[in-house]
C-alpha cells in the first residue's frame, strides 16, 4: 500500500508522528495493510502476534476465554479505537492471550507487530505511546473485573444499559439477551430473569427491537 493512503491517517492518530525521523514514518506506512473483516470473523485468536489494530469503521470485540470455552467480554473497539493488547510482541510483558472478533463487517488499518516492535525499540516516543495506549486499556479491563467480582447482577445489567444508551444515544437498546450477557460476561438465562424482573418493576421494556428505557432515574439508582 502506498504510504500516501496511510500517513494523513497516522499523522492524525499518532501524537508522535511528526517526531520521528522519516524512514520510521515511511517503515511504519510500508508494513501497514487495510483489511476488511466480515461479523462473526476471529481476527486474532491469541496464537501470534497479529500487529497494532486500527479500526476504521465497524466494532470489534476484545475478549478472553477459558480451557472450558467461556468467554468474558474486555472492551469493544469502535471507529477511532486502538488495540495494542493484538501485538504481544511489542508489549511483551503481557503474558495473557486476547481474542478479538469483528462484532460487525469492519475495516482496520493493521501495522505488522514484528516492525512496530523493531521501530519502538529504537525511538521511546513511540514506546511510550504504545505503553499508554495498553494501561487505558487495562483500566478498561480491571473496571471489568470489578463489576464481575464485587458486583450484583441488577447493578451489573443497570450499569450496561445506561453505558450503552449513552453510547448510541438512544434509550432502545437494539441487542439481543444473548449478546447482552455476551458483553457481560453472564448467562443469557440469568440476563433474561434480570430484565424481566426490570420489566415488571417497570423500568424497562423486552421487545423484539431490544430493550427500551422506561424509567431512567430508576435504572441509575440500580448502578449506585
Amino acid at each position: 500500500m502506498p504510504q500516501s493512503m496511510f500517513e494523513p491517517v497516522y499523522k492524525e492518530i499518532f501524537p508522535f508522528w511528526d517526531e520521528i525521523p522519516a524512514d520510521v514514518q515511511e517503515s511504519i506506512c510500508r508494513h501497514s495493510v487495510a483489511m476488511t473483516y466480515l461479523k462473526g470473523t476471529t481476527i486474532h485468536d491469541g496464537s501470534e502476534c497479529s500487529g497494532v489494530f486500527f479500526l476504521r469503521s465497524g466494532c470489534l470485540r476484545v475478549y478472553i476465554m477459558s480451557e472450558k470455552g467461556k468467554d468474558i467480554t474486555l472492551y469493544r473497539l469502535y471507529p477511532g479505537d486502538m488495540c495494542m493488547l493484538s501485538a504481544s510482541c511489542v508489549l511483551q510483558t503481557i503474558t495473557f492471550d486476547v481474542m478479538i472478533d469483528a462484532e460487525e463487517d469492519s475495516e482496520c488499518y493493521v501495522i505488522s507487530g514484528p516492525a512496530f516492535a523493531a521501530v519502538s525499540e529504537n525511538n521511546p516516543k513511540i514506546k511510550i505511546f504504545s505503553l499508554e495506549t495498553a494501561i487505558s486499556r487495562f483500566s478498561d479491563v480491571m473496571w471489568v473485573m470489578q463489576q464481575i467480582l464485587f458486583m450484583s447482577m441488577d447493578q451489573r445489567l443497570a450499569i450496561f444499559l445506561c453505558d450503552e444508551a449513552k453510547r448510541i444515544g438512544s434509550d432502545i437498546i437494539p441487542l439481543t439477551h444473548e449478546q447482552i450477557a455476551k458483553y457481560m460476561g453472564s448467562a443469557r438465562e440469568v440476563v433474561t430473569r434480570m430484565l424481566k424482573y426490570f420489566a415488571n418493576e417497570g423500568i424497562v421494556e423486552v421487545s423484539r427491537k431490544g430493550v427500551s428505557i422506561l424509567d431512567k432515574k430508576r435504572l441509575r439508582a440500580l448502578t449506585l
